[in-house]
């Protein structure tokens, strides 16, 4: 496994080496000693005790067995695994296909009550049409080589956001101007697209900024992300998913998203540029 960019999700890889390390010698081993009773090359151990790797159940299970302290495989595993869930690499979420991922974060999505979005490069998941989801999904999985199931996911995915119509639910929404511009799909798709923006602006629950590309810069462009309630953000980079539940980080997102919400423009200034990009397909 990637050693994780984030720092929430680098900490907790380093609190399961840590006790790992911290359990081998209770029981006055060595690391090599480990190793053999374990069957491993010495190095397996020094890559668990020092973050590179985590360690599968099975490690876990054989670690604890040779340290003589079974007792602690549950609190392990379970350790290990909220680690792990921290970063993961899209072409491991996306390996049977992007739908599957759509419809496991449905609850997610129903149990929120603010959603603060913020995306620099693409129109925000909640609230594409499904031909915008279709080709850019279709990129994404054609760029990952993982299967391309891009209309069934497209569904999903817009099935996901009818959170958007139902329930107590409050939408925040900036992207950047370069967003309205980038083309996904032909010009009809990216029309119908860029339509559907302003009539979804018009719902009560949805405040949708756009930050001009003429605008004194007071916070730069950031990585796509978003905040449900302030229990979790969701950080996309290029080549993973990184969920932070960090008190300390959640806050420093907050931070970012309140800056850039005061960059942005809203209601007829915003439908302006909307329209003039919708103008520009010709």
């Amino acid at each position: 496994m990637n050693v994780s960019p984030s720092s929430a999700a680098q900490a907790a890889r380093e609190a399961v080496a840590a006790r790992l390390t911290d359990l081998r010698k209770t029981a006055g081993l060595k690391a090599y000693e480990v190793a053999a009773l374990c069957g491993w090359h010495k190095s397996k151990v020094s890559r668990l005790e020092n973050a590179v790797t985590l360690p599968e159940d099975a490690d876990i299970r054989a670690y604890l067995k040779a340290c003589g302290a079974p007792e602690h495989v549950a609190e392990l595993i379970a350790q290990t695994r909220n680690a792990d869930q921290l970063y993961v690499d899209w072409k491991r979420l996306h390996g049977t296909g992007i739908r599957r991922i759509h419809e496991s974060t449905v609850p997610l999505y129903q149990r929120t009550h603010l959603f603060r979005v913020y995306c620099s490069n693409v129109v925000p998941g909640l609230l594409q049409t499904h031909g915008y989801a279709q080709a850019l999904l279709s990129t994404i999985s054609d760029f990952q080589g993982t299967p391309n199931d891009a209309s069934e996911a497209a569904t999903a995915r817009l099935d996901r956001s009818r959170v958007i119509y139902e329930g107590d639910h409050r939408f925040v929404l900036l992207v950047e101007e370069t967003v309205l511009r980038y083309r996904f799909g032909d010009a009809a798709v990216m029309a119908g697209q860029l339509g559907s923006l302003l009539e979804v602006m018009s719902l009560p629950s949805v405040a949708f900024g756009v930050i001009p590309s003429t605008v004194a810069r007071s916070m730069w462009p950031l990585e796509t992300f978003m905040i449900f309630d302030d229990d979790r953000v969701q950080v996309e980079t290029l080549s993973a998913e990184i969920s932070i539940t960090s008190e300390a980080e959640i806050t420093v997102y907050a931070k970012a998203f309140a800056a850039l919400q005061q960059l942005a423009i809203f209601g007829h200034d915003a439908r302006a540029l909307i329209t003039d990009a919708i103008n520009a397909l010709g």
